[in-house]
């Protein structure tokens, strides 16, 4: 009797063990795996800074700030497509500065574009200024510009512009639960309001709530501050923005409400890289060149204006320019192909723990995700 309870009791353990690696064999083969290395671009014809990445249709579009970036006019707002992520084309040129009539007031040099989904629309932010021999960067018009279409890839109508009469960079959209929509951009400093975007109008005055200077924040904001990007998150509104005063950092603002009070997450940069040598004129002219810190170990000299997007595991993502430190450190090869010395695409998984985002990185070499 007991002979015959043991090898029952074999044989249902066999059965069990054998489904058990069966099903764990299962598991296994539908676990995929997503490899990268920043830039993810490495091609001069395509480079751009800002980055903002957006999947529609099972594909990925792409828009940022054009070469040239510093002195205007630049040729537009170029859209770049992926069917992976990893390879990059151009698609088109959603604006193309060599078709605008002659007067039109926001042919400049087109910063630091967006495209939002909202109320089954895409709408489009666009940051210039007309460029005129007076005024060669066009600063004095620069400004906000909306556009909207009914497909990613266009054709895209000016609906408003500029939003506002003053110089404001950099904006971005967001929608929140209840249907309100909300723009948030720079110019010495981050600015917010609410805008009704059928109308492209804002319903709220325009307003100025950081300063670079803000009393009581870190001094590695003191250069300068830009690029907001919202996303809510467990009742809480987050705030990722820029820095360029020690390289090309990103911080992390936090609120209750999508008009703040807004406050640091963290005392440090999340994400981004520094350099000492990265601008030093800049520093001179700003009155930061005594700020004392040690390099990143990255061969990067900015890595930063991150928006986030769904990316290869369904998570979020972070897309930034990645740019080549012309001062690289060995091992790095001090010769410079014709892609590094522009800014190419980068990006990173971002993580949410404990009530606040993380990015790991900036990265340099081949990167596995599993999911």
């Amino acid at each position: 009797m007991f002979r015959q309870l043991s090898i029952i009791l074999i044989l249902s353990t066999a059965i069990v063990n054998g489904y058990s690696q069966a099903n764990g064999a299962a598991r296994n083969s539908s676990t995929r795996e997503f490899r990268y290395t920043n830039p993810i671009t490495r091609d001069s014809a395509i480079s751009m800074r800002d980055h903002f990445i957006i999947k529609a249709d099972d594909r990925w579009y792409c828009v940022g700030t054009s070469e040239p970036v510093w002195t205007g006019p630049n040729p537009g707002v170029r859209m770049l497509v992926s069917d992976d992520l990893i390879n990059w084309k151009q698609h088109s040129w959603l604006i193309d500065a060599s078709k605008l009539p002659a007067d039109c007031p926001y042919n400049g040099r087109f910063w630091a574009p967006e495209i939002h989904f909202i109320q089954n629309k895409y709408w489009m932010t666009v940051n210039s200024g007309k460029v005129t021999k007076d005024d060669p960067k066009g600063m004095k018009t620069h400004s906000v510009w909306l556009f909207s279409a009914d497909k990613i890839t266009g054709p895209y109508q000016l609906v408003n512009g500029p939003l506002m009469p003053q110089y404001n960079n950099d904006a971005t959209l967001f929608e929140d639960e209840d249907g309100q929509t909300y723009l948030y951009c720079s110019g010495n400093g981050l600015f917010q309001a609410k805008i009704d975007l059928p109308s492209g109008k804002l319903t709220t005055p325009i307003e100025k709530f950081l300063d670079k200077k803000q009393p009581g924040y870190p001094e590695w904001m003191v250069g300068g501050i830009e690029g907001p990007f919202v996303i809510k998150k467990e009742g809480n509104y987050f705030m990722f923005f820029s820095t360029w005063t020690r390289g090309y950092e990103v911080g992390l603002l936090k609120s209750t409400t999508p008009l703040g009070p807004w406050e640091l997450v963290s005392r440090e940069p999340i994400f981004g890289t520094r350099k000492k040598g990265y601008r030093p004129e800049l520093a001179q002219q700003g009155g930061y060149a005594h700020l004392q810190f040690q390099d990143t170990e990255d061969p990067y000299q900015e890595t930063g204006h991150n928006a986030l997007f769904k990316g290869p595991d369904g998570q979020l993502w972070s897309s930034c320019h990645y740019f080549m430190y012309e001062k690289r450190p060995y091992p790095y090869s001090q010769t410079f192909l014709s892609w590094e010395k522009t800014p190419q695409m980068g990006f990173e998984p971002v993580y949410y723990k404990d009530g606040r985002f993380y990015i790991n990185g900036p990265t340099w070499t081949e990167q596995i995700i599993k999911y």
